[in-house]
């Protein structure tokens, strides 16, 4: 297999482990429509504003999420760049399986034509 992102990479364990929460990939996916405050991530998750804050912590450390405070407000936006790692990792094994796929298509097809045989007369 071609190691094109190191399985070493510490960004990209970052990157996985600010994945693996639900409430953070639901954060994400709200910021890719825009930027929001913390009070706005926290309400749709019915989590209080330092529940919120942690998360967004956790995805700041992995440089997906980029906060800006003005006065009292934390206001959030999505920096998905960090994300680009994970997609080559994660593309590695999708052309392996891609390639397996494909062999067992070949196997398939060849014992469908081997089960129909030449075609007998009445």
């Amino acid at each position: 297999m071609n190691h094109m992102v190191s399985d070493r990479a510490p960004n990209l364990d970052r990157v996985f482990h600010a994945l693996a929460h639900p409430a953070r990939r639901s954060i994400l996916r709200r910021l890719a429509a825009g930027e929001l405050n913390l009070s706005e991530l926290a309400q749709p998750l019915r989590m209080t504003f330092p529940a919120a804050s942690k998360h967004v912590r956790v995805l700041e450390r992995a440089r997906l999420v980029r906060r800006r405070v003005s006065g009292r407000q934390h206001r959030c936006r999505l920096h998905a760049a960090p994300l680009q790692e994970a997609v080559l990792w994660t593309e590695q094994f999708r052309q392996q399986w891609e390639g397996r796929f494909q062999t067992l298509d070949a196997l398939l097809e060849d014992m469908k034509s081997e089960t129909r045989g030449p075609s007998r007369r009445r």
